[in-house]
């Protein structure tokens, strides 16, 4: 099973949103709940992201899913 970043996907939202995040060949990219596209550095990632893990940020939900690359 491969466990490094690229072979997760990460989504932040709320019930009436969801935005993506997952490393590709180039780095982190962010997938709008609008579908657009914006490159991000590893630090921009967890600044959206520690928030909501540390509950500063109450209402987002966190789902984090494993892609098998076979």
């Amino acid at each position: 099973m491969n466990l490094k970043n690229d072979s997760f996907v990460i989504f932040i939202g709320t019930k009436n949103f969801t935005e993506k995040y997952y490393k590709d060949k180039k780095g982190w990219l962010k997938i709008s709940a609008k579908g657009k596209r914006f490159r991000m550095t590893a630090e921009q990632v967890l600044n959206h992201l520690l928030p909501a893990l540390a509950g500063v940020k109450p209402h987002l939900i966190i789902r984090v899913e494993h892609k098998d690359q076979a």
